[in-house]
Order: structure tokens, then sequence, then C-alpha cells
């Protein structure tokens, strides 16, 4: 592994079936946060989607709100919120707020919009919206930094803007952009000092795709002065985990086939190709998903890791493919067993258990005497007790 200690998280689209119950479905939402801050993940994201009827929230700050008071050390990102589709003075004045309602848990993640329709139906024109995403975080980076601004746009304009409330986090809170499959992200994180959030699988190509754009990162970063932290740097790829493979397989008949419809009727670039026979033993095989036990989890993460040079932190994709006691038992078997390994937990425990177990002979021995010594003190104490002859 990297020198950098991993971090773990969890990435919430979310991704729902269109037969479910939506007021539930926030709900269960709020409850994958709060059981991943009480299993001890570092992070929850959560995502902006506005059309397609999988993807159900709308607001990311409304559930970052209403998390923050459910939960104690999670930080809590907007997984990312879609700069296009806002007033930028708007996006960093709510951010400021949340920054201050949670303590400094709150993380901003940004992106162009993952979804056409989105961008359609609030009139945006979606081969624009990467442009539109550099030109919105150029002014709320420097609204960040308390600056006044006056910038004027075809779709904005701000005139000597000034945030009312300077951040609670300084010098700035924690930002990351969307790395997935054009350089434009890359490009941002390395220019402005962001992390990144790469959402494309951990597929070879994928990986070498991630480490090409971490390139552009540090080479951008240097151009601009700085140098680019590896421990913004996450990975987010769907994972269930299960007591074996074959089960864990048959947790995700319950959701998986109809997310294969959603990715291939609503989603721009779907993983599974679209005349695959198998798409989950194809998603399995290509690593696009990490489905099996806790050991297959630890192989998986470890060749991320080695596949990208150094990973900063690895985010599970809640795809909602399993029900929810099961997805939960998965959550709960990768923090029991695959989080330690990674935070070096069971190195101090292996180490006492075997000097322990190395010693036994000696100290059973010695226990064994001990005893011996002891019922013969007793022994020698009760004969030469005063009277014990002339009250037998």
């Amino acid at each position: 592994m990297s020198d950098t200690q991993l971090r773990f998280g969890v990435f919430v689209p979310p991704q729902h079936p269109l037969r479910e119950n939506p007021t539930l479905l926030f709900e269960r939402d709020l409850e994958v946060v709060s059981m991943c801050d009480r299993l001890g993940f570092e992070e929850a994201w959560i995502g902006e989607h506005h059309s397609g009827g999988y993807e159900t929230i709308a607001a990311p700050e409304v559930v970052i709100a209403v998390a923050a008071e459910r939960t104690k050390h999670i930080r809590l990102g907007t997984g990312v919120r879609s700069l296009p589709y806002t007033h930028p003075f708007t996006v960093a004045d709510t951010m400021v707020q949340l920054d201050h309602m949670t303590r400094g848990r709150t993380m901003f993640g940004i992106g162009p919009g993952a979804l056409p329709m989105d961008a359609i139906q609030l009139g945006v024109d979606p081969t624009r919206t990467r442009e539109m995403m550099e030109q919105s975080l150029e002014v709320i980076v420097a609204l960040l930094a308390g600056e006044r601004v006056t910038r004027k746009t075809d779709w904005f304009e701000v005139k000597d803007a000034k945030l009312q409330i300077a951040p609670f986090t300084r010098p700035r809170m924690e930002m990351a952009v969307t790395n997935v499959r054009s350089p434009a992200g890359a490009v941002l994180a390395g220019r402005f000092g962001l992390g990144t959030l790469s959402l494309g699988g951990a597929s070879d190509n994928a990986l070498a795709h991630y480490t090409s754009n971490i390139a552009i990162c540090e080479e951008t970063a240097a151009e601009n002065g700085r140098r680019f932290d590896r421990r913004g740097f996450r990975i987010a790829v769907p994972m269930h985990l299960a007591e074996s493979r074959e089960k864990a397989i048959a947790d995700l008949q319950f959701g998986f086939p109809n997310w294969v419809k959603y990715s291939h009727q609503v989603l721009p670039f779907s993983p599974v190709p679209h005349d695959e026979k198998d798409p989950l033993g194809f998603l399995i095989a290509n690593r696009g998903a990490i489905v099996g036990t806790p050991d297959d989890a630890i192989a998986a993460l470890k060749a991320i890791d080695a596949g990208v040079g150094g990973l900063g932190a690895f985010l599970i994709m809640e795809q909602n493919w399993a029900n929810w006691s099961a997805a939960d038992r998965s959550y709960e078997m990768f923090a029991r067993y695959v989080m330690p390994h990674f935070r070096g937990q069971f190195a101090a425990r292996r180490e006492s258990y075997d000097v322990s177990a190395a010693a036994y002979p000696e100290y059973v021995e010695g226990a064994k005497r001990a005893m011996a010594e002891a019922k013969a003190r007793h022994e020698r104490s009760r004969a030469a007790a005063p009277g014990k002859d002339a009250a037998e």
C-alpha cells in the first residue's frame, strides 16, 4: 500500500428501483449515512439529480443538513453539486452555511452534471456544462477565499459580490471535482488545488485513465504553483460482500437487473455493453464492481492502490442492488474485516496473541506451580491453627 493511510467512505448517488416508495428511500439514504458513521467510515458523499426517476436526491445540501444532526464523526459532502444548474453565488453561500452548521464536517464535491435530461429540463446546453462548471468554479473559489468578485458571463452575473459570512473551515473546506472521462475535472483539480472523485469502476482501463488524469492534475498544479495531494484522490466502486461469493452474487438478484435497465436506457455511459448476456458476470470480471467476501475486497483494494500508484480514499458506491438487510450486512463486514486491515489495526493484536501463545507452556506451568503452592500453604495453615486438636 501507499504511505498514505487509506480512508473509507460511501458514495450515495443514490440509485433506487422505480417500484419503491420515494419517501422511504430518502430515509434509507439517511440510514446508510448514519450506519457508516457508526461503523467508522470517514466520508459520505451525496449526489444531485433531477431526472430519470432512479437517482432521487435533488438537493444534497438538505440531506447533509439532516445527516449532520444524526451523525457524530463522518464528514459529509455534495457528491456532486452540478455547478451549471445554479448561480455560483447561491452555491457558495449555501456551502458556507453548511460548513458552519456541521462545524467543519462539510465537503464540497463539484461536477458538470451527469444526466443530459437534467440539463435539458433546466434549459442548459449539455455540450456546454464543463465550460459552465469552470466559469462557476472560478467565482466560487474567489468567494470562499473572501474576495469581492465582479464577473459576467452569458448565463450568470455577479456585481461586487462578497459573502457576508466567512467559511467556518480555514483556509478552505475540502473540495473535490469529478474525474471520470474527460480531462476537464483533472485540469480544474490541479489549477485550484482540489481533490478528485473518480467514479468509473476499477478495471485496468479505468485505473489507467485515473492515472493519466492524476498526471494531468499534478502537471497543472505545478504550473499554478501548487502540489496535488493524493490524500484527495478518491475512487468509488460498487461493492457487495457476503460470507461467500455465491451468497454475494445471489444477494444482488434483488436490484441488479433493474439497475442494468436503467444504465442502458437512461445513463449516457453504461459500464455494461447492451448486448452482454451476463451483465453481473461481466461487471465482476472487469472489476466494474467488487462482489464477494472480505478477502476478495482486500485483494481488490490492494490491486486498485497499486494500479494507480497510491490512493487517498476508497468509497463504496451505494447502488441498492441488494435488499437492505443484506446491504447492511455487507457494510458491517467491510467495517469489521476490511477497514482494519488497511488501518494496521490487526498487527498489534496479532503480535500480542503470538507472544502470549509462544509463552503459553511456560506460564501455564508457572500457574500450575503457583496454584499447588497456594494449596499447600492453605493446608499448612490449617494444620498449624491453634486449638485444632482440641476441637477434633
